[in-house]
């Protein structure tokens, strides 16, 4: 997807003189009087996605099925605000897409259908009573939706092309409603202390109200931002273990920031309002990627099979989809924020394989898909000096140019892998090797939360033919964990050096990179003696305390045609001490190939081929 860019021109200023006399006057010459400024158009269809925070309210009543007993009622705030370090809260997520027609004298009409995913938009009650004991109520709002009309009208404002309207029209949502008994017996129930019941995807509908104001933007680009209301009325839920019926009602503000394309937009023909960009005002960026990947494992013997292992004879599948949105802030510093679509699980819920086969299958899964925003961070480059290189456009990067010796500052919310064991033909599971150790070096413990992602700091310091590279990242609270270290008491320290050089002049690169991490890990040594003392099995999580993990690895890529390039791996970690953040490997070697599709005229293709082999201490 193209960049973003504004473009800010004086408007010319027309001199009035006056002159005295017929004579002067005849002479003058006569001017054509300036074009009128073009009325955007906004007709046509569009596509694009949202973001958003939501705000909701649920006010409920419970009425005992099994027995005579009293009403109970409540209500529940589904708001939830932002965690910075398990990156919840009540935002949301989508898609959207529509049709506007604009008249004449400049008024819009229109209609739009969109679907939102929301982070937790959440909310939970404790209610107890004699006949019910003392249970726990939530409702969640799992995905929603709505169908609308938009009246607007576009004022003259010259060359800036605005548009406000009023929308409203049809919602629905699928919820989830969930009852957890948590002492007492429900009389005429069969639920215990401790018990479970989940109503899933159930679905509500209502009807919603806003309005918004849209920024006709460069190549058919338009941002908006809008206020609606949700309405969704009364719905009745009954848990029969509880013995309980449930009404509850449901309405949710949100206020959203979206993103259009106009697909049959014609940037040549004035329909695109704004000049067509210019290098020099490319302050934004937008891309986009979407990936869905299935995997089948066949049949096979497994005679040991517990929790942890990988089943034979089944499938799954995980969807994505992310928008990386980039901002210059000053001189060499950009701003990037990339929110996020997820949605599936790996196999076996991404257990069993130590290299597991799905870099796009994290250590969490939903069927439902949900939001989340991974990346937010600040780089800050500063040119030293020597050769100037072409930097072209790409996810979480600005075309445009760079010194060979520089210095880069990256501080925020970030992959390790990002700056860290890079390799130009294993390191993008969307675009090469899928599999975790060929990915990254399975050796390579890198501090992470469970979706592969933490907050920290890097230097890299890039003179001549060197770069050596150093940063230090937050664990999370415990290993593989979905909430990063509030504290940063639990930490990793993260250091490369790497050798560019040419061989029989083709580019290649040499890299070494060593962590130390810092956290409650366990020994296995510990947790087996300690099973043999208690005749119980080994629990790694009874014998954690503050102790170091370690370990080093070798990078390298090397280009041999200019479509054919191999590549080669190598580490080794303290096996004695559980894995934090990454994969159960403690030595690993890998090498293969990747060649592109230029000699068969699909330059963007890539054939590759590749071995791992890994190994675990005994």
């Amino acid at each position: 997807m193209r960049g973003l860019r504004v473009v800010i021109r004086p408007l010319g200023l027309l001199g009035l003189t006056a002159l005295t006399g017929s004579a002067a006057a005849a002479d003058m010459p006569v001017k054509a009087p300036p074009p009128a400024a073009t009325a955007y158009d906004w007709t046509g269809v569009y596509v694009g996605g949202h973001i958003g925070y939501a705000a909701g309210s649920s006010h409920w009543s419970a009425m005992p099925t099994g027995a005579a007993g009293p009403a109970l009622s409540g209500s529940l705030d589904l708001f939830n605000g932002f965690n910075a370090f398990n990156g919840m809260g009540s935002y949301f997520e989508g898609f959207q897409a529509g049709y506007n027609y604009m008249t004449p004298s400049r008024w819009l009409f229109g209609v739009e259908a969109d679907v939102s995913f929301p982070s937790t938009i959440t909310g939970t009650s404790t209610l107890s009573s004699i006949t019910s004991g003392t249970a726990s109520y939530s409702e969640t709002v799992e995905f929603s939706g709505t169908l609308r009309g938009r009246i607007g009208y576009t004022p003259n404002l010259g060359t800036t092309h605005w548009l406000l309207y009023a929308t409203g029209g049809f919602a629905w949502t699928y919820d989830q409603f969930t009852r957890t008994q948590i002492a007492g017996l429900p009389a005429g129930g069969t639920a215990v202390p401790g018990q479970t019941e989940n109503l899933f995807l159930v679905p509500r509908t209502g009807a919603v109200a806003g309005a918004g104001v849209e920024l006709a933007l460069p190549s058919n680009w338009s941002a908006r931002l809008e206020y609606l209301f949700t309405d969704y009325g009364n719905r009745s839920m009954t848990f029969p273990a509880g013995a309980q019926r449930f009404n509850s009602d449901l309405t949710v503000s949100e206020l959203r920031f979206g993103l259009n394309y106009k697909l049959n937009g014609d940037p040549n023909s004035g329909n695109a309002g704004i000049a067509p960009p210019t290098p020099e005002f490319d302050n934004f960026a937008i891309h986009g990627q979407t990936t869905f990947l299935s995997q089948y494992v066949f049949p096979f013997r497994n005679p040991y099979s517990g929790r942890n292992s990988l089943d034979p004879n089944q499938g799954r599948e995980t969807c994505d989809a992310t928008a990386f949105l980039g901002m210059r802030l000053w001189q060499g510093a950009e701003l990037w924020v990339s929110p996020e679509i997820d949605q599936g699980f790996g196999l076996s819920a991404t257990l069993g394989v130590a290299g597991f086969p799905s870099g796009e299958a994290y250590k969490v899964g939903a069927s439902v898909p949900y939001a989340r925003i991974p990346h937010y961070f600040v780089r800050q480059t500063i040119d030293l000096g020597g050769d100037t290189q072409k930097v072209d456009g790409a996810a979480t990067q600005f075309s445009g140019s760079q010194t060979a010796n520089r210095l880069v500052l990256t501080v925020g919310k970030f992959g390790v892998t990002d700056i860290f064991d890079t390799n130009k033909y294993a390191h993008d599971p969307r675009s090469d090797f899928m599999n975790w150790t060929l990915a990254d070096t399975g050796t390579f413990d890198y501090a992470a939360d469970a979706w592969g992602f933490t907050y920290g700091a890097a230097a890299e310091w890039y003179q001549g033919d060197w770069t050596v590279r150093g940063g230090i990242f937050d664990l999370s609270v415990v290993p593989n964990d979905v909430q990063l270290d509030p504290h940063f008491a639990q930490f990793q320290w993260i250091g490369e050096i790497e050798r560019r050089y040419n061989l029989w002049g083709q580019p290649g690169k040499l890299a070494v990179t060593g962590f130390l991490s810092r956290g409650r890990m366990g020994s296995f040594a510990d947790a087996i003696a300690l099973a043999a003392v208690t005749g119980g099995p080994a629990d790694i999580t009874a014998v954690r305390h503050y102790n170091s993990r370690g370990g080093i690895s070798v990078n390298l890529e090397q280009q041999i045609s200019d479509d054919l390039g191999v590549f080669a791996r190598a580490g080794i970690n303290n096996g004695n001490i559980e894995p934090y953040e990454f994969t159960d490997v403690d030595r690993t070697a890998a090498a293969g190939f990747a060649l592109t599709g230029k000699s068969w005229g699909r330059p963007d293709d890539t054939v590759g081929l590749a071995g791992v082999i890994n190994g675990i201490t005994g």
